[in-house]
């Protein structure tokens, strides 16, 4: 997996491999772009961006993404879209490992990604402090991870 990306900027929090290739402050504040990295199984919490819109794009491998109670597959080549406000989560599903570009609008929210790797913080050992970390990016956490046995549930 950190074959696929891997230079001095990349970073790693929990397996998921991070590297900003738009930066918030090369847009003016407008947007960022990272490549992402994430292994078989993986995925983030339920979470909702207040201050954010969120689009994927999948590169390699294949995601389930939930958004609010409905949950629907990506692939190679396409693309989902979290508005603002709305509750979301995905899971890597498959043996192969999901390499995607996470596109924020506005920016600012990389530097999440970059303060948990930099304290390595750890899910669902220190929650706690993840939680508050998030409260400061506009980040709420709202429930567990995806499991992909519950898709459409």
């Amino acid at each position: 997996m950190k074959d696929l990306i891997r230079d001095a900027d990349t970073i790693d929090w929990n397996g998921v491999s991070y590297r900003t290739i738009l930066q918030t402050a090369d847009t003016a504040g407008a947007m960022s772009i990272t490549d992402s990295v994430s292994p078989p199984m993986n995925g983030p919490p339920r979470h909702i961006h207040h201050d954010a819109d969120e689009a994927f794009v999948i590169l390699s491998g294949e995601c389930l993404f939930w958004l609010e109670g409905k949950t629907f597959l990506r692939g190679p080549g396409e693309a989902a879209f979290v508005p603002r406000g709305k509750e979301h989560t995905f899971q890597v599903i498959g043996e192969k490992p999901c390499r995607h570009l996470v596109i924020l609008t506005p920016g600012g929210f990389e530097g999440f990604f970059a303060e948990m790797a930099d304290r390595r913080c750890r899910i669902p050992e220190d929650m706690g402090d993840i939680v508050e970390t998030g409260k400061k990016y506009h980040l709420d956490f709202t429930g567990p991870p995806l499991d992909p046995r519950e898709a459409d549930k």
